[in-house]
């Protein structure tokens, strides 16, 4: 507490930031086990569940006639990667240690090395169990076969970026409206399930159901995925510039008000959230 530090260089601020950002990441990826590799291995197995109802639901409502010529199940991965990468990174911002944290208690600790840790935790998390899960699938059942798959890592990430920039906005607003922001954060995961468009093909959507869905990057997103690993598709109905740019946008808006809310705390927030 009575040590006097010595002015540091804007280069060795940048080190001690990325070791900050770095040692909140790992204790992020600890947080849900003490053990990373059980961590790791729940988020799999997540996945794994999820791919697997959804491929059972499409077979008993024998709907897999209807979707792209290809493999089935890189059809319903590329949809489900996606989710997963946007709602639980989505979930990490919003879970950062905000303004009133006793965390903040620290000198060297602030906010955006808060939730810098919690976008990258997530980011590796989920880029690992991609890895996995597509590693279990081409050794065990059917080689990979993926068209362009730059073009859908670049998606994916397009995806974490804009599941961050949404974190951003409910995070800026979480200690003014704790229960409401909950609740939206919560009610905008469970709408992804149907709005985030993993279930169906965009492009055989018609207009007046399109206006229903455009409206949410991660359609987008999924829908230029498809592209990417599918030769025979085209995706018509959505592109990579309104993702991206709204993403800019709701970061923008979100840092605004992070910075207005850090202006302004108290530290009785922390007993309302």
């Amino acid at each position: 507490m009575f040590v006097q530090r010595s002015p540091k260089t804007a280069f060795q601020s940048l080190l001690a930031t990325i070791e900050l950002v770095y040692h909140g990441a790992v204790r992020n990826v600890r947080k849900t086990h003490g053990n990373a590799l059980m961590s790791i291995f729940m988020n799999v197995l997540q996945t794994i569940i999820m791919v697997v109802v959804f491929y059972v639901m499409f077979t008993v409502l024998g709907l897999r006639g209807l979707k792209l010529r290809g493999d089935f199940m890189i059809y319903i991965m590329s949809g489900i990667f996606l989710y997963m990468t946007h709602i639980k990174t989505m979930s990490a911002v919003v879970g950062a240690e905000g303004p009133a944290s006793p965390m903040m208690q620290h000198a060297p600790m602030n906010t955006i090395i808060s939730i810098l840790s919690g976008m990258l935790s997530a980011l590796y998390i989920q880029i690992l169990s991609v890895l996995i899960v597509l590693f279990v699938y081409d050794v065990g059942f059917k080689d990979v076969e993926i068209h362009d798959p730059v073009g859908c890592m670049a998606m994916l990430l397009l995806s974490w970026f804009t599941g961050a920039a949404v974190g951003m906005v409910f995070l800026a607003l979480k200690p003014w409206f704790p229960t409401a922001i909950s609740i939206a954060s919560t009610i905008y995961q469970r709408a992804n399930m149907i709005a985030s468009g993993k279930m169906f093909v965009a492009n055989t959507l018609p207009s007046y159901l399109l206006v229903m869905f455009d409206w949410n990057p991660l359609f987008h997103t999924i829908d230029q995925a498809r592209g990417f690993a599918f030769v025979n598709y085209f995706p018509r109905n959505s592109n990579t510039d309104y993702p991206l740019w709204l993403g800019i946008a709701l970061i923008t808006l979100g840092l605004m008000g992070e910075f207005y809310t850090r202006r302004h705390v108290s530290a009785s927030w922390s007993a309302r959230s």
